[in-house]
């Protein structure tokens, strides 16, 4: 990703995979119930948001470096190392590593990291294995969690519950060693960092997922965590995926948040999103669409 400026606040990415990595029918259960509309669709969404010869969408997981003249910020911190994820999950981690350095970062100098919510590939490198404990990656940062989004991962947890992409020994391993390190602040939905950061929660795709508004300098941009894994979501707002929560409610906070930002300057910044990553969404008669900002 080009580094995007807004005001007086810079904002890069580092990336740990990228490239094919689902079908969309696989993907979006509404999608594979309509294939004909599902290709009418693909037809029209960018072309690096699709590869055609595997059939499959372009996927990327990265996280954000949020760099004001106060704070370096992290959203997201993909998979992590070291976790024992079996495949897809187990790509190689060095990238992350590398793309950090490339920065010209140290894990001291991060003051927040933002998790839009605490799924498998959001939360990874929150936390690092040390003398066969995990501790905080960051030590000097504060990790801003949803306190609704913990609370549930919390109580799913300890009731043995296993939900896709989140819970078991994601949250223990992720999560819960933040909290017992005295880094966690556990937010309600006004929760703002300062004029520049605040957040706003979209439930559905997790139980309290939260996008990360950044203003500065009568400019916007808005880290949309996973409310939209694939532009096809823009198009079809009601194509939610197989690991949502509520797949209703994901559906609801995409259309509302599609109707305040459409045809405005606001940038957009979803994680999952390849190269050049950066995008507006349009309002499109009745409907919507992703166009990226080039």
């Amino acid at each position: 990703m080009r580094k995007l400026t807004i005001g007086d606040v810079t904002i890069t990415s580092i990336i740990e995979r990228d490239g094919p990595w689902r079908a969309p029918e696989a993907m979006f259960p509404k999608a594979a119930a309509a294939p004909q509309l599902l290709a009418e669709r693909l037809k029209e969404v960018e072309p690096e948001t699709y590869d055609i010869a595997s059939g499959k969408m372009v996927i990327t997981y990265q996280t954000y470096v949020v760099r004001t003249p106060h704070h370096t910020i992290l959203v997201d911190t993909c998979t992590g190392e070291d976790k024992g994820y079996p495949a897809p999950m187990d790509f190689p981690k060095q990238p992350w590593l590398e793309g950090f350095k490339a920065e010209g970062l140290s894990f001291e100098d991060i003051d927040y990291v933002f998790c839009t919510h605490l799924h498998i590939d959001h939360s990874g490198w929150n936390t690092v294995l040390r003398d066969g404990r995990w501790v905080p990656t960051f030590p000097n940062a504060k990790y801003v969690f949803h306190k609704r989004e913990y609370a549930a991962w919390e109580e799913t947890t300890k009731a043995g519950i296993e939900r896709p992409g989140g819970g078991g020994n994601i949250h223990r391993f992720n999560c819960e060693p933040i909290v017992e390190a005295g880094q966690a602040l556990l937010v309600d939905d006004e929760f703002q960092l300062d004029d520049r950061i605040t957040i706003q929660p979209t439930p559905g795709h997790s139980p309290c997922h939260c996008c990360v508004h950044i203003r500065s300098g009568g400019q916007h941009a808005v880290v949309t965590g996973d409310l939209m894994h694939h532009a096809l979501q823009v198009h079809e707002p009601d194509w939610s995926t197989v690991f949502c929560w509520d797949p209703a409610e994901a559906a609801t906070s995409r259309r509302t948040f599609f109707g305040q930002v459409a045809g405005t300057d606001t940038k957009i910044l979803p994680i999952h999103f390849p190269d050049p990553t950066v995008g507006r969404v349009e309002a499109h008669g009745d409907r919507f669409r992703w166009r990226y900002t080039r």
